[in-house]
């Protein structure tokens, strides 16, 4: 009984433990075994550097009739139970598939990080600035980008870069005869070396960016985002908006008039529908709030006193002294902020054009998007008046929007 039972340990143990199996069973990956999702999101299936190739191999049955190939982005690039590839830094998705010479098939998916090397230029999204037009301006934010003397989306290459350490940004213009669609990014550096930067979406289609999730009854609204001059009518739930002015980056409507709630904007162009950047994510419409609120302001307008005087974004200074001069005493005044996720910190202050702070407030330090609300004094209101007009002054945030009530 011994021997029987080391003799059939033997036969379990060969190179092809599963070609028993025939073309006629169903295919099954053994190994590795794959994560499950996590909240709809794929599991990460490797973690690497830049230096070391992206390495699996698989255990498949039935082992002699099973063709397995491998996928990143979409894009086939190996065929065979193992995979051995070099990979640029960035996040990619991974898809395995097994197949059976008749036609049956299973696969499983996952996420492979590239790390980069630590001295090496990288750039990652940190907003909707990924999202680009054709023959636009456009900026990456990263580290080490003073190295960059190229950058490459897709086949495009494109070598007039201008730098700004300051911001950390690289700003670029999109080549005009690009083809809409999601591409890599691809850093060269003055020996020719390629670095990897994750990728950058090219559309025609009219997207807002910033701007439509609030809004005052009655009132003019500014959208800002790509192609917006394609606009060609906006509603808000069962209202149409009268577009007041357009183009490509900026559009200016009226609110209809609606009591306080929320509300649901949609857009056609002449591309198809207007698109939304909400949450993080491209949508085909957005809830708006609408407030009785008086909007003193609207739009998405950065401010960094670490930058030059000459720079219009050295502070937040587009509300005329002539606003403040018909404001009653006591009104309070909510500045919502938006905070720009590569400064190396966030402070707020509300100011006369002396750089003096009003009165009742002073440094407002956060790490997330919010709002301030000051109360606008007779002695304020004085102080604005006397000293020039009114600031946002402080490092690493967008005034969004500037209300009154």
């Amino acid at each position: 009984m011994l021997l029987m039972a080391m003799a059939a340990l033997t036969s379990c143990s060969s190179e092809e433990p599963f070609s028993v199996a025939s073309p006629t069973d169903e295919p099954h990956i053994l190994d590795p075994i794959f994560p499950d999702k996590v909240n709809g999101k794929l599991p990460v299936v490797a973690n690497i550097n830049r230096d070391a190739n992206f390495k699996m191999t698989l255990t498949v049955t039935p082992s002699q009739s099973t063709e397995v190939l491998w996928y990143i982005d979409g894009e086939q690039v190996a065929q065979g139970r193992s995979i051995d590839m070099p990979l640029l830094a960035g996040t990619y998705n991974m898809k395995v598939t097994a197949t059976t010479t008749e036609g049956k098939s299973t696969y499983r998916e996952g996420i492979v990080n590239v790390n980069p090397l630590k001295d090496d230029p990288w750039s990652t999204a940190v907003s909707f600035e990924r999202i680009v037009s054709p023959g636009s301006s456009a900026a990456i934010y990263g580290t080490n980008l003073g190295v960059v003397k190229s950058l490459r989306i897709g086949g495009a290459s494109v070598t007039d870069l201008s730098y700004d350490a300051e911001a950390g940004a690289i700003y670029y213009t999109v080549p005009s005869n690009i083809e809409n669609g999601t591409f890599r990014l691809a850093l060269t550096d003055g020996s020719g070396t390629e670095y990897g930067a994750n990728t950058v979406t090219v559309s025609a289609m009219p997207l807002v960016t910033a701007g439509a999730d609030r809004m005052t009854s009655g009132s003019n609204v500014t959208l800002t985002g790509i192609n917006l001059d394609k606009v060609t009518a906006l509603t808000l739930s069962d209202k149409q908006m009268e577009i007041i002015s357009k183009q490509a980056g900026e559009l200016v409507a009226k609110c209809p008039a609606y009591d306080d709630g929320e509300y649901v904007l949609k857009g056609i162009s002449t591309q198809g529908n207007v698109q939304f950047f909400v949450d993080g994510a491209v949508a085909d419409q957005a809830t708006v709030v609408v407030s009785s609120e008086q909007t003193l302001w609207s739009g998405h307008h950065y401010v960094s006193w670490d930058l030059d005087d000459s720079s219009p974004n050295k502070t937040f200074n587009l509300i005329g002294s002539d606003v403040f001069a018909a404001i009653k005493p006591g009104s309070i005044m909510t500045i919502h902020y938006s905070v720009e996720p590569s400064a190396e910190y966030h402070q707020l202050r509300t100011t006369t054009c002396w750089w003096n702070d009003l009165p009742g407030t002073g440094t407002v330090e956060f790490n997330a998007d919010g709002q301030v609300e000051v109360v606008l004094t007779a002695e304020a209101l004085e102080k604005i008046a006397q000293e020039g007009g009114f600031l946002c002054v402080g490092h690493g945030y967008y005034v969004d929007l500037v209300t009154l009530r």
